[in-house]
C-alpha cells in the first residue's frame, strides 16, 4: 500500500512539474555573413521575420569588416581582423544595413524584417 502511495505522489510530481515548466524554448534561426575575399559582402537572407538571431560572420580579409546597424543593434567587426565571430542579435521590424566601413561605397547591403 504505501509503495503503491509512493508512486502515485512521484507520477502526481512529475506531471505537475512538466505542467509547469512549459514548452522548451526553441533555438534562434541562424544567419550567416561573409565579408571578402575580394570586395565581397553577403548575408544569407535579404528577408527575415522579426526575432532573435544567431549571426555566424566570417571576415575573410585583413582589409575589410562587417557593420550591422538598425533598430538598437550596432555590431561591427575590426578591419584586421581574419577570423569568425558569432553574435546573438534581436531584430525588429524594419531594414538593417550592412556594410564595410571602409569601403561603404560599394560593400553594402540591406536585410528586410518583418
Amino acid at each position: 500500500m504505501r509503495s503503491t502511495l509512493a508512486v502515485a505522489c512521484v507520477a502526481a510530481t512529475a506531471i505537475a512539474v512538466a505542467a509547469f515548466a512549459g514548452p522548451a524554448a526553441a533555438a534562434p534561426a541562424k544567419l550567416t555573413a561573409t565579408v571578402g575575399p575580394g570586395f565581397t559582402i553577403t548575408l544569407s537572407k535579404k528577408t527575415v521575420k522579426a526575432g532573435t538571431y544567431v549571426v555566424i560572420l566570417r571576415e575573410r580579409s585583413n582589409i575589410h569588416n562587417f557593420h550591422l546597424i538598425g533598430l538598437g543593434v550596432n555590431k561591427k567587426t575590426s578591419v584586421a581582423a581574419v577570423k569568425s565571430y558569432t553574435w546573438t542579435v534581436k531584430l525588429k521590424r524594419g531594414t538593417y544595413r550592412f556594410i564595410c566601413d571602409p569601403h561603404a561605397s560599394i560593400m553594402k547591403g540591406t536585410l528586410k524584417v518583418t
